[in-house]
Protein backbone atom coordinates (compact mmCIF):
# COMPACT_ATOMS: atom_id res chain seq x y z
CA UNK A 1 0.00 0.00 0.00
CA UNK A 2 1.31 3.45 -0.86
CA UNK A 3 0.35 6.70 0.80
CA UNK A 4 0.87 9.91 -1.15
CA UNK A 5 -0.19 12.40 1.53
CA UNK A 6 1.62 13.34 4.73
CA UNK A 7 -0.24 10.65 6.65
CA UNK A 8 1.92 9.65 9.63
CA UNK A 9 3.26 6.16 10.10
CA UNK A 10 1.22 3.90 12.35
CA UNK A 11 3.30 3.81 15.57
CA UNK A 12 2.87 0.02 15.70
CA UNK A 13 4.79 -0.28 12.43
CA UNK A 14 7.90 1.50 13.72
CA UNK A 15 10.25 -1.44 14.22
CA UNK A 16 14.01 -2.02 14.18
CA UNK A 17 14.20 -1.78 10.37
CA UNK A 18 12.30 1.51 10.36
CA UNK A 19 14.61 2.89 13.02
CA UNK A 20 17.71 1.87 11.05
CA UNK A 21 16.22 3.42 7.90
CA UNK A 22 15.67 6.64 9.84
CA UNK A 23 19.24 6.59 11.17
CA UNK A 24 20.64 6.16 7.66
CA UNK A 25 18.57 8.85 6.01
CA UNK A 26 18.53 11.42 8.81
CA UNK A 27 22.22 10.88 9.39
CA UNK A 28 24.87 8.34 8.59
CA UNK A 29 23.50 5.10 9.99
CA UNK A 30 24.42 3.44 13.25
CA UNK A 31 24.87 0.14 15.03
CA UNK A 32 22.04 -2.38 15.53
CA UNK A 33 22.05 -1.41 19.20
CA UNK A 34 21.52 2.26 18.35
CA UNK A 35 18.71 1.36 15.95
CA UNK A 36 17.00 -0.75 18.61
CA UNK A 37 17.28 2.05 21.17
CA UNK A 38 15.60 4.36 18.68
CA UNK A 39 12.90 1.77 17.92
CA UNK A 40 12.18 1.43 21.64
CA UNK A 41 11.43 5.16 21.82
CA UNK A 42 8.61 4.91 19.29
CA UNK A 43 8.38 6.90 16.09
CA UNK A 44 7.35 10.27 17.56
CA UNK A 45 10.00 10.35 20.28
CA UNK A 46 12.62 8.95 17.91
CA UNK A 47 11.97 11.68 15.34
CA UNK A 48 11.91 14.35 18.05
CA UNK A 49 15.26 13.10 19.34
CA UNK A 50 16.83 13.34 15.88
CA UNK A 51 15.19 16.57 14.72
CA UNK A 52 15.63 18.52 17.96
CA UNK A 53 19.36 17.93 17.89
CA UNK A 54 20.20 21.29 19.43
CA UNK A 55 19.03 19.89 22.76
CA UNK A 56 21.99 17.51 22.61
CA UNK A 57 25.44 18.75 23.64
CA UNK A 58 27.99 19.44 20.94
CA UNK A 59 31.27 18.19 22.44
CA UNK A 60 33.41 20.16 19.99
CA UNK A 61 31.48 23.13 18.57
CA UNK A 62 33.10 24.99 15.67
CA UNK A 63 34.51 28.39 16.56
CA UNK A 64 35.49 31.32 14.34
CA UNK A 65 38.94 31.25 15.92
CA UNK A 66 39.63 27.57 15.14
CA UNK A 67 41.45 28.46 11.93
CA UNK A 68 43.77 31.23 10.77
CA UNK A 69 41.70 33.95 9.12
CA UNK A 70 44.68 36.00 8.01
CA UNK A 71 46.49 33.57 5.68
CA UNK A 72 44.84 35.12 2.63
CA UNK A 73 44.68 38.68 3.84
CA UNK A 74 44.24 41.40 1.23
CA UNK A 75 47.09 43.91 1.09
CA UNK A 76 46.59 47.16 2.94
CA UNK A 77 46.34 50.44 0.99
CA UNK A 78 49.94 51.18 2.01
CA UNK A 79 51.12 47.79 0.71
CA UNK A 80 49.23 48.27 -2.55
CA UNK A 81 50.87 51.65 -3.04
CA UNK A 82 54.31 50.17 -2.36
CA UNK A 83 53.77 47.33 -4.85
CA UNK A 84 52.45 49.74 -7.47
CA UNK A 85 55.44 52.01 -6.97
CA UNK A 86 57.85 49.06 -7.25
CA UNK A 87 56.28 47.96 -10.53
CA UNK A 88 56.33 51.48 -11.93
CA UNK A 89 59.97 51.97 -10.95
CA UNK A 90 61.05 48.56 -12.21
CA UNK A 91 62.06 47.33 -8.73
CA UNK A 92 61.92 43.63 -9.66
CA UNK A 93 63.41 42.54 -6.32
CA UNK A 94 60.51 43.97 -4.33
CA UNK A 95 57.93 42.70 -6.82
CA UNK A 96 59.48 39.21 -6.63
CA UNK A 97 59.50 39.38 -2.83
CA UNK A 98 55.79 40.16 -2.83
CA UNK A 99 55.11 37.36 -5.33
CA UNK A 100 56.97 34.80 -3.17
CA UNK A 101 55.11 35.94 -0.06
CA UNK A 102 51.82 35.54 -1.89
CA UNK A 103 52.73 32.05 -3.09
CA UNK A 104 53.75 31.05 0.44
CA UNK A 105 50.38 32.20 1.77
CA UNK A 106 48.56 30.28 -0.96
CA UNK A 107 50.41 27.08 -0.04
CA UNK A 108 49.53 27.59 3.61
CA UNK A 109 45.90 28.18 2.68
CA UNK A 110 45.74 24.98 0.63
CA UNK A 111 47.11 23.13 3.64
CA UNK A 112 44.45 24.72 5.85
CA UNK A 113 41.55 23.72 3.56
CA UNK A 114 42.88 20.12 3.62
CA UNK A 115 42.86 20.28 7.43
CA UNK A 116 39.26 21.52 7.29
CA UNK A 117 38.26 18.56 5.11
CA UNK A 118 39.71 16.18 7.69
CA UNK A 119 38.05 18.08 10.53
CA UNK A 120 34.66 17.75 8.84
CA UNK A 121 35.14 14.00 8.33
CA UNK A 122 35.99 13.59 12.01
CA UNK A 123 32.85 15.54 12.86
CA UNK A 124 30.69 13.39 10.54
CA UNK A 125 31.93 10.26 12.28
CA UNK A 126 31.78 11.41 15.90
CA UNK A 127 28.88 13.86 16.15
CA UNK A 128 25.92 12.96 18.40
CA UNK A 129 23.86 15.27 16.14
CA UNK A 130 24.08 13.55 12.72
CA UNK A 131 21.10 15.35 11.15
CA UNK A 132 22.89 18.65 11.74
CA UNK A 133 25.86 17.49 9.66
CA UNK A 134 23.67 15.79 7.05
CA UNK A 135 21.79 19.04 6.48
CA UNK A 136 25.01 21.07 6.49
CA UNK A 137 26.26 18.78 3.72
CA UNK A 138 22.97 19.20 1.84
CA UNK A 139 23.16 23.01 1.96
CA UNK A 140 26.84 22.86 0.94
CA UNK A 141 25.76 21.00 -2.20
CA UNK A 142 22.72 23.21 -2.80
CA UNK A 143 24.42 26.60 -2.36
CA UNK A 144 27.53 25.14 -3.98
CA UNK A 145 30.72 27.13 -3.53
CA UNK A 146 34.17 25.79 -4.43
CA UNK A 147 37.47 26.53 -2.74
CA UNK A 148 39.38 26.21 -6.02
CA UNK A 149 37.62 29.32 -7.32
CA UNK A 150 37.80 31.59 -4.30
CA UNK A 151 41.08 30.28 -2.78
CA UNK A 152 40.21 31.44 0.71
CA UNK A 153 39.85 28.59 3.20
CA UNK A 154 38.60 30.82 6.01
CA UNK A 155 35.70 32.08 3.92
CA UNK A 156 34.76 28.45 3.19
CA UNK A 157 34.88 27.76 6.92
CA UNK A 158 32.65 30.75 7.68
CA UNK A 159 30.17 29.50 5.09
CA UNK A 160 30.25 26.01 6.61
CA UNK A 161 29.43 27.50 10.01
CA UNK A 162 26.63 29.53 8.42
CA UNK A 163 25.06 26.38 6.93
CA UNK A 164 25.34 24.52 10.23
CA UNK A 165 23.83 27.37 12.25
CA UNK A 166 20.86 27.70 9.89
CA UNK A 167 20.56 24.06 8.78
CA UNK A 168 17.07 23.71 10.26
CA UNK A 169 16.16 27.39 10.10
CA UNK A 170 14.06 29.49 7.77
CA UNK A 171 14.85 28.90 4.10
CA UNK A 172 13.90 32.40 2.99
CA UNK A 173 14.99 34.58 5.90
CA UNK A 174 18.05 32.68 7.12
CA UNK A 175 19.49 30.73 4.21
CA UNK A 176 18.57 32.59 1.02
CA UNK A 177 18.76 36.08 2.50
CA UNK A 178 21.98 35.08 4.24
CA UNK A 179 23.67 33.59 1.18
CA UNK A 180 23.57 36.87 -0.79
CA UNK A 181 25.60 38.40 2.05
CA UNK A 182 28.04 35.47 2.31
CA UNK A 183 31.68 36.37 1.48
CA UNK A 184 32.46 32.99 -0.11
CA UNK A 185 29.37 33.07 -2.35
CA UNK A 186 29.93 36.69 -3.34
CA UNK A 187 33.48 35.87 -4.41
CA UNK A 188 32.52 32.58 -6.07
CA UNK A 189 29.87 34.16 -8.29
CA UNK A 190 31.86 37.36 -8.89
CA UNK A 191 29.31 39.63 -7.26
CA UNK A 192 32.21 41.69 -5.90
CA UNK A 193 32.47 42.82 -9.55
CA UNK A 194 28.75 43.65 -9.79
CA UNK A 195 28.39 47.42 -10.00
CA UNK A 196 25.78 49.76 -11.39
CA UNK A 197 28.08 50.87 -14.20
CA UNK A 198 28.53 47.22 -15.35
CA UNK A 199 26.15 44.72 -13.69
CA UNK A 200 27.27 41.11 -13.26
CA UNK A 201 24.37 38.65 -13.51
CA UNK A 202 25.96 35.55 -11.99
CA UNK A 203 24.53 35.73 -8.46
CA UNK A 204 21.08 36.89 -9.57
CA UNK A 205 20.91 34.11 -12.17
CA UNK A 206 21.98 31.29 -9.86
CA UNK A 207 19.83 32.67 -7.06
CA UNK A 208 16.79 31.98 -9.21
CA UNK A 209 17.93 29.07 -11.39
CA UNK A 210 19.71 26.90 -8.84
CA UNK A 211 18.84 28.15 -5.36
CA UNK A 212 15.13 29.00 -5.30
CA UNK A 213 12.98 28.63 -8.44
CA UNK A 214 14.62 26.21 -10.87
CA UNK A 215 15.75 26.77 -14.44
CA UNK A 216 13.41 29.01 -16.43
CA UNK A 217 10.46 28.49 -14.10
CA UNK A 218 8.39 31.67 -14.02
CA UNK A 219 10.96 34.33 -14.85
CA UNK A 220 12.67 35.88 -17.86
CA UNK A 221 16.16 37.04 -18.83
CA UNK A 222 14.99 40.58 -18.12
CA UNK A 223 14.06 39.53 -14.57
CA UNK A 224 17.60 38.19 -14.12
CA UNK A 225 19.13 41.42 -15.44
CA UNK A 226 16.95 43.58 -13.24
CA UNK A 227 17.61 41.30 -10.27
CA UNK A 228 21.34 41.72 -10.82
CA UNK A 229 20.90 45.48 -10.46
CA UNK A 230 19.43 44.98 -6.97
CA UNK A 231 22.64 43.19 -5.94
CA UNK A 232 25.08 45.79 -7.27
CA UNK A 233 27.55 46.95 -4.63
CA UNK A 234 27.19 43.73 -2.59
CA UNK A 235 30.86 43.05 -1.88
CA UNK A 236 33.37 41.78 0.68
CA UNK A 237 35.71 43.70 2.95
CA UNK A 238 38.27 41.28 4.40
CA UNK A 239 35.97 38.64 6.00
CA UNK A 240 32.75 40.64 6.10
CA UNK A 241 29.94 41.60 3.77
CA UNK A 242 29.88 45.26 2.80
CA UNK A 243 27.48 47.32 0.70
CA UNK A 244 29.34 49.86 -1.41
CA UNK A 245 26.81 52.71 -1.91
CA UNK A 246 28.71 54.26 -4.82
CA UNK A 247 28.40 50.96 -6.75
CA UNK A 248 24.79 50.19 -5.81
CA UNK A 249 22.03 50.92 -8.33
CA UNK A 250 19.19 52.73 -6.54
CA UNK A 251 17.17 53.29 -9.70
CA UNK A 252 13.78 51.88 -10.63
CA UNK A 253 13.67 48.19 -11.63
CA UNK A 254 10.97 45.98 -13.08
CA UNK A 255 10.95 42.39 -11.77
CA UNK A 256 8.16 39.83 -12.31
CA UNK A 257 5.99 42.63 -13.68
CA UNK A 258 6.40 44.79 -10.57
CA UNK A 259 8.14 48.15 -10.59
CA UNK A 260 10.01 49.86 -7.77
CA UNK A 261 13.35 50.97 -6.38
CA UNK A 262 14.12 47.41 -5.32
CA UNK A 263 17.23 46.40 -3.41
CA UNK A 264 18.63 42.94 -2.61
CA UNK A 265 16.18 42.24 0.22
CA UNK A 266 13.26 43.28 -1.99
CA UNK A 267 14.56 40.91 -4.67
CA UNK A 268 14.38 37.99 -2.20
CA UNK A 269 10.84 38.97 -1.21
CA UNK A 270 9.81 39.08 -4.88
CA UNK A 271 11.35 35.66 -5.60
CA UNK A 272 9.26 34.10 -2.85
CA UNK A 273 6.05 35.32 -4.45
CA UNK A 274 6.64 32.88 -7.33
CA UNK A 275 4.77 29.53 -7.26
CA UNK A 276 7.91 27.40 -7.71
CA UNK A 277 9.51 28.91 -4.59
CA UNK A 278 7.54 26.43 -2.50
CA UNK A 279 8.26 23.38 -4.68
CA UNK A 280 11.81 23.59 -6.04
CA UNK A 281 13.68 23.16 -2.75
CA UNK A 282 11.14 20.61 -1.50
CA UNK A 283 11.83 18.44 -4.56
CA UNK A 284 15.56 18.59 -3.80
CA UNK A 285 15.01 17.70 -0.14
CA UNK A 286 12.79 14.81 -1.23
CA UNK A 287 15.48 13.41 -3.53
CA UNK A 288 18.08 13.79 -0.78
CA UNK A 289 16.12 12.27 2.10
CA UNK A 290 13.39 10.07 0.58
CA UNK A 291 14.12 8.83 -2.94
CA UNK A 292 16.30 10.27 -5.70
CA UNK A 293 13.80 8.98 -8.29
CA UNK A 294 16.26 7.59 -10.86
CA UNK A 295 13.35 6.57 -13.10
CA UNK A 296 11.50 9.88 -12.74
CA UNK A 297 8.68 11.07 -10.55
CA UNK A 298 5.78 8.80 -9.66
CA UNK A 299 2.19 9.71 -8.88
CA UNK A 300 2.91 9.07 -5.20
CA UNK A 301 6.07 11.16 -5.10
CA UNK A 302 4.31 14.04 -6.88
CA UNK A 303 1.40 13.95 -4.44
CA UNK A 304 3.76 13.80 -1.45
CA UNK A 305 5.85 16.70 -2.75
CA UNK A 306 2.71 18.77 -3.36
CA UNK A 307 1.51 18.16 0.19
CA UNK A 308 4.96 18.90 1.60
CA UNK A 309 5.27 22.10 -0.45
CA UNK A 310 1.93 23.28 0.89
CA UNK A 311 3.09 22.63 4.45
CA UNK A 312 6.35 24.46 3.72
CA UNK A 313 4.51 27.60 2.60
CA UNK A 314 2.00 27.38 5.47
CA UNK A 315 4.93 27.34 7.89
CA UNK A 316 6.45 30.49 6.37
CA UNK A 317 9.40 28.70 4.73
CA UNK A 318 10.64 27.03 7.93
CA UNK A 319 12.62 23.85 7.28
CA UNK A 320 12.07 22.04 10.58
CA UNK A 321 8.32 21.28 10.21
CA UNK A 322 9.01 19.91 6.72
CA UNK A 323 11.84 17.62 7.84
CA UNK A 324 9.80 16.39 10.78
CA UNK A 325 6.78 15.67 8.57
CA UNK A 326 8.97 13.61 6.23
CA UNK A 327 10.42 11.45 9.00
CA UNK A 328 7.01 10.88 10.59
CA UNK A 329 5.25 9.99 7.34
CA UNK A 330 4.23 6.53 6.22
CA UNK A 331 5.49 7.39 2.74
CA UNK A 332 9.06 7.75 4.04
CA UNK A 333 9.05 4.18 5.41
CA UNK A 334 7.48 2.44 2.40
CA UNK A 335 9.53 -0.41 0.95
CA UNK A 336 9.81 1.44 -2.36
CA UNK A 337 11.70 4.22 -0.56
CA UNK A 338 14.08 1.99 1.40
CA UNK A 339 17.49 1.24 -0.06
CA UNK A 340 16.48 3.57 -2.89
CA UNK A 341 19.33 6.11 -2.78
CA UNK A 342 22.88 5.48 -3.99
CA UNK A 343 25.24 6.46 -1.20
CA UNK A 344 27.40 9.48 -1.86
CA UNK A 345 31.10 8.93 -1.10
CA UNK A 346 30.65 10.78 2.20
CA UNK A 347 27.58 8.69 3.09
CA UNK A 348 29.38 5.46 2.16
CA UNK A 349 32.47 6.25 4.21
CA UNK A 350 30.79 7.72 7.26
CA UNK A 351 27.97 5.17 7.43
CA UNK A 352 30.49 2.31 7.29
CA UNK A 353 32.56 3.95 10.01
CA UNK A 354 29.62 4.65 12.32
CA UNK A 355 27.93 1.26 11.84
CA UNK A 356 30.89 -1.14 11.66
CA UNK A 357 32.97 0.70 14.27
CA UNK A 358 36.45 0.07 12.83
CA UNK A 359 39.48 1.07 14.91
CA UNK A 360 40.96 4.53 14.69
CA UNK A 361 43.72 4.16 12.14
CA UNK A 362 46.83 6.22 11.47
CA UNK A 363 46.00 9.34 9.43
CA UNK A 364 42.45 8.02 9.10
CA UNK A 365 40.71 11.34 8.47
CA UNK A 366 43.29 12.26 5.82
CA UNK A 367 42.90 8.87 4.15
CA UNK A 368 39.10 9.10 4.09
CA UNK A 369 39.19 12.65 2.70
CA UNK A 370 41.50 11.52 -0.11
CA UNK A 371 39.26 8.51 -0.80
CA UNK A 372 36.14 10.67 -0.97
CA UNK A 373 37.86 13.00 -3.42
CA UNK A 374 38.89 10.10 -5.67
CA UNK A 375 35.30 8.81 -5.54
CA UNK A 376 34.05 12.19 -6.76
CA UNK A 377 33.11 14.15 -3.65
CA UNK A 378 35.71 16.48 -2.25
CA UNK A 379 34.41 18.55 0.62
CA UNK A 380 34.57 22.32 0.08
CA UNK A 381 35.03 21.67 -3.65
CA UNK A 382 31.79 20.85 -5.51
CA UNK A 383 32.50 20.46 -9.24
CA UNK A 384 30.38 23.48 -10.20
CA UNK A 385 27.75 25.90 -8.92
CA UNK A 386 25.24 23.10 -9.57
CA UNK A 387 26.85 21.03 -6.84
CA UNK A 388 27.16 17.25 -7.12
CA UNK A 389 24.79 15.51 -9.52
CA UNK A 390 24.56 12.49 -7.21
CA UNK A 391 22.55 9.37 -7.94
CA UNK A 392 24.01 7.10 -10.60
CA UNK A 393 26.83 9.53 -11.33
CA UNK A 394 28.52 8.28 -8.15
CA UNK A 395 29.03 4.86 -9.75
CA UNK A 396 31.45 4.06 -12.56
CA UNK A 397 34.25 1.54 -13.08
CA UNK A 398 36.91 3.62 -11.35
CA UNK A 399 34.79 4.78 -8.42
CA UNK A 400 33.47 1.26 -7.73
CA UNK A 401 37.06 0.08 -7.33
CA UNK A 402 37.82 2.88 -4.89
CA UNK A 403 34.56 2.42 -2.98
CA UNK A 404 35.42 -1.23 -2.34
CA UNK A 405 39.02 -0.45 -1.44
CA UNK A 406 37.94 2.21 1.04
CA UNK A 407 35.68 -0.24 2.84
CA UNK A 408 38.47 -2.82 2.80
CA UNK A 409 40.77 -0.24 4.38
CA UNK A 410 38.29 0.42 7.19
CA UNK A 411 37.95 -3.30 7.93
CA UNK A 412 41.53 -4.48 7.48
CA UNK A 413 43.81 -1.46 7.25
CA UNK A 414 45.01 -2.85 3.92
CA UNK A 415 46.67 -0.17 1.83
CA UNK A 416 44.78 0.51 -1.41
CA UNK A 417 46.64 1.13 -4.64
CA UNK A 418 47.56 4.74 -3.97
CA UNK A 419 50.61 6.42 -2.49
CA UNK A 420 48.32 8.84 -0.67
CA UNK A 421 47.07 6.06 1.62
CA UNK A 422 48.57 4.75 4.81
CA UNK A 423 48.62 1.01 5.52
CA UNK A 424 47.56 0.27 9.08
CA UNK A 425 47.52 -3.07 10.87
CA UNK A 426 45.48 -1.96 13.90
CA UNK A 427 43.27 -4.87 14.99
CA UNK A 428 39.58 -4.74 14.05
CA UNK A 429 37.28 -6.42 16.56
CA UNK A 430 34.72 -7.90 14.19
CA UNK A 431 33.19 -10.09 16.89
CA UNK A 432 31.63 -7.02 18.53
CA UNK A 433 29.12 -7.00 15.66
CA UNK A 434 27.81 -10.47 16.50
CA UNK A 435 28.12 -10.27 20.28
CA UNK A 436 25.28 -12.05 22.06
CA UNK A 437 24.11 -13.80 18.88
CA UNK A 438 23.92 -17.53 18.20
CA UNK A 439 27.11 -18.11 16.27
CA UNK A 440 26.26 -20.86 13.83
CA UNK A 441 27.40 -20.04 10.30
CA UNK A 442 23.88 -19.64 8.93
CA UNK A 443 22.51 -17.50 11.77
CA UNK A 444 25.62 -15.30 11.69
CA UNK A 445 25.31 -14.82 7.94
CA UNK A 446 21.60 -13.99 8.10
CA UNK A 447 22.10 -11.59 10.98
CA UNK A 448 24.93 -9.70 9.28
CA UNK A 449 23.08 -9.47 5.97
CA UNK A 450 19.91 -8.22 7.68
CA UNK A 451 21.61 -5.69 9.94
CA UNK A 452 24.14 -4.32 7.44
CA UNK A 453 21.90 -4.22 4.35
CA UNK A 454 18.73 -3.46 6.36
CA UNK A 455 16.68 -6.17 4.66
CA UNK A 456 14.02 -8.28 6.34
CA UNK A 457 14.78 -11.51 4.49
CA UNK A 458 18.20 -11.80 2.86
CA UNK A 459 18.19 -13.33 -0.62
CA UNK A 460 19.03 -17.03 -0.76
CA UNK A 461 21.82 -16.57 -3.31
CA UNK A 462 23.52 -14.05 -1.00
CA UNK A 463 23.28 -16.49 1.89
CA UNK A 464 24.66 -19.29 -0.30
CA UNK A 465 27.63 -17.17 -1.43
CA UNK A 466 28.60 -16.42 2.16
CA UNK A 467 28.05 -20.03 3.22
CA UNK A 468 30.47 -21.11 0.50
CA UNK A 469 33.06 -18.74 1.96
CA UNK A 470 32.51 -20.04 5.51
CA UNK A 471 32.97 -23.61 4.29
CA UNK A 472 36.44 -22.68 3.04
CA UNK A 473 37.15 -21.57 6.62
CA UNK A 474 36.03 -24.90 8.12
CA UNK A 475 32.71 -23.34 9.23
CA UNK A 476 34.46 -21.41 11.98
CA UNK A 477 32.98 -18.18 13.33
CA UNK A 478 35.86 -16.10 14.62
CA UNK A 479 37.30 -12.63 14.12
CA UNK A 480 38.98 -13.54 10.85
CA UNK A 481 35.94 -15.16 9.26
CA UNK A 482 33.51 -12.45 10.41
CA UNK A 483 35.86 -9.84 8.93
CA UNK A 484 35.84 -11.88 5.73
CA UNK A 485 32.03 -11.92 5.74
CA UNK A 486 31.96 -8.15 6.23
CA UNK A 487 34.38 -7.69 3.34
CA UNK A 488 32.11 -9.71 1.06
CA UNK A 489 28.90 -8.00 2.23
CA UNK A 490 30.28 -4.49 1.82
CA UNK A 491 31.37 -5.43 -1.72
CA UNK A 492 27.79 -6.32 -2.69
CA UNK A 493 25.87 -3.92 -4.95
CA UNK A 494 23.17 -3.65 -2.27
CA UNK A 495 25.66 -2.06 0.10
CA UNK A 496 25.94 0.91 -2.24
CA UNK A 497 22.35 1.82 -1.34
CA UNK A 498 20.76 3.30 1.75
Amino acid sequence: MTVSSLQPLDPKQFDHRCALHLLQRAGFGGTPQQAQALADLGVEQAVDYIVNYKKLPDPDPPNVDDYDKDIIKPPTPTERSAIRAARNSGDEKMVDQYRKERQSRQRADRKQIAEMEQWWFRRFVSTPRPLEEKLTLFWHGHFATGYRSIENSYHMYLQNMFFRKNAMGNFKEDLVRGIIHDPAMIKYLNNDKNKKQAPNENLARELMELFTLGEGDGYSEDDIKEGARTLTGFAVNDDDFVLRPNLHDTGTKKIFGRTGRFDGDDFIDLIFTRPSASTFIIEKLYRFFVNDLPHGETADSKAFIRALSKKFKQNDWNIKPVIKAVFLSQHFYEEANRNAIIKSPVQLIVQATRSLNPPQRKKMAQTLAVASDIMGQRLFAPPSVKGWDGGRTWINTSTVFMRQNTLLYLLTGQRPDSNAWEADGTHFDAMQLVAGKTRTPKTTIKYLLSSILNVEKPENDRIATLEDYIKTQNNKINNETVTGLLTLITAMPEYQLC
